[in-house]
């Protein structure tokens, strides 16, 4: 029987008074405005590669992830504190020119409108320029970073006196591997094969040699490093050169079962327990080791840019959960569970394992605990070993027996004064009973 309601075979809905009308949605208000949205969007690029950062990650340290001197890229240009380098910008088109000889930037401006569209898919975010102001903006970045990164390796002493500023080499270099402020890399190898030789050991070499001020500790090129078109972009180029030595990465792979990581006590507990710390003479800052009770770390140097620094790489790793290792986010991970407090910071530090130039300890263990907020963390770590060895050597009876004693008998010069004197009183009743024993025998 068919419904009074609806008939399914003419589409109509009844009307007021009793009649039926046919439903238009041509004029409804609401289907209107859905379908202007839904021709404007754009569709998801599978090779986006430059995010913007998520309020979750970026409400921790806003700052973090924003551009002090300079915007690279679409998201940040045009941003008012910003323009005075783009003026810089200029003088170094101008410097590219006089020394390639050339009279006329057609030539360039060419060569970036050929690459618009594929550089334009790599922005997961829209893009409010038009042609011809994405292409300028793409040329002059470039061409700034291109002739920055070769002056810096050839030594060369600028006449600009903006670069001469004590501590603008850093601030730049912070500026450029901001997670958001990010040209293609292909962008820039393509504009650096029209200056140079197209080789890209020299490319890699001359950047990495360029920031490395601002890493805050040694790493290891990998041997396996990607083809320079599968690079995405600086910050993508760091993440891949600053790594495990190839012989702790060789050490990862071969293990045959992953382990999953467990949470572990703080430096200070750690040391109660009977643990050691050393400062590790290793080639890369993530080769850390735990052996025979002793835990070696290399050197980590803390400034005014690291927390900037590692919060990008951190939120690069992010995007790309597909990866087979985020040792920037394992590394953080680890010391954010070997520090607590300032008394941690101070423990690494007396031992040469963290070097602080920022002359707190408090900012330092604050820095690490928040660093981890909002971040996804894998199951399965680079150190999973070293975290579940740790907590067997402080499971055992033995040594949780020593770490009681330590921490109710030996934390005050006090308490060790009284445990002395008593095992002075103990030796002497002792000695008085064998004499007394001695002596009724004889």
């Amino acid at each position: 029987m068919n419904s009074p309601f609806l008939s399914s075979s003419s589409g109509q809905f009844p009307a007021a008074g009793g009649t039926t009308k046919m439903a238009d949605q041509n004029d409804d208000p609401v289907a209107i405005r859905i379908g202007t949205k839904l021709e404007a969007i754009s569709p998801i690029s599978s090779t986006s590669c430059i995010f913007k950062v998520p309020n979750y990650l970026r409400k921790v340290n806003t700052k973090a992830y924003e551009p002090e001197v300079v915007a690279i890229g679409p998201y940040h240009h045009g941003k008012y504190h910003l323009k005075p380098m783009e003026e810089h910008k200029i003088r170094f088109l101008r410097m590219l020119l006089d020394e390639t000889k050339e009279n006329n930037i057609t030539n360039y401006v060419m060569i970036m409108r050929e690459l618009e569209d594929r550089a334009r898919k790599c922005y997961a975010e829209p893009i409010g320029l038009d042609t011809d102001d994405f292409v300028e903006m793409m040329l002059v970045d470039a061409c700034f970073i291109i002739q920055l990164i070769r002056k810096f390796a050839m030594t060369t002493v600028m006449d600009d006196p903006v670069f001469k500023i004590g501590g603008f080499h850093s601030i730049l270099c912070r500026d450029l591997l901001l997670v958001e402020n990010q040209l293609p890399f292909f962008v820039l190898w393509e504009l650096f094969c029209t200056i140079e030789i197209p080789n890209p050991d020299i490319l890699i070499y001359i950047t990495m040699n360029f920031f490395g001020i601002i890493l805050p500790g040694k790493g290891c090129t990998r041997d396996n490093l990607k083809s320079i078109t599968e690079i995405k972009h600086l910050l993508g180029l760091i993440n891949d050169c600053w790594h495990p030595s190839e012989a702790e990465m060789v050490a990862y792979r071969e293990k045959t079962k992953r382990i999953e990581w467990s949470f572990m006590h703080c430096a200070t507990e750690l040391q109660e327990a009977g643990i050691r710390f050393e400062k590790a003479q290793g080639n890369s800052i993530f080769d850390i080791k735990f052996e025979s009770g002793t835990m070696k770390i290399p050197t980590l140097e803390i400034d005014d840019h690291t927390e900037c620094f590692l919060r990008n790489v951190i939120a690069f790793e992010q995007f790309f959960p597909g990866r087979s290792l985020n040792h920037v986010t394992d590394y953080m991970n680890f010391m954010d569970c070997l520090i607590n407090s300032s008394k941690d910071v101070e423990l690494l530090r007396r031992r040469g394992i963290i070097n602080n130039w920022l002359g707190n300890d408090e900012v330092i263990a604050t820095m690490f605990n928040q660093l981890g907020d909002s971040v996804s963390i894998s199951r399965y770590s680079f150190y999973s070993e070293i975290f579940n060895n740790v907590n067997k050597y402080c499971s055992k009876q033995w040594n949780r027996w020593i770490a009681n004693l330590k921490h109710n008998y030996f934390n005050s010069p006090w308490a060790l004064v009284s445990i002395l004197a008593a095992l002075a009183l103990l030796l002497l009743t002792l000695l008085q009973t064998i004499f007394s024993v001695l002596s009724y025998v004889k």
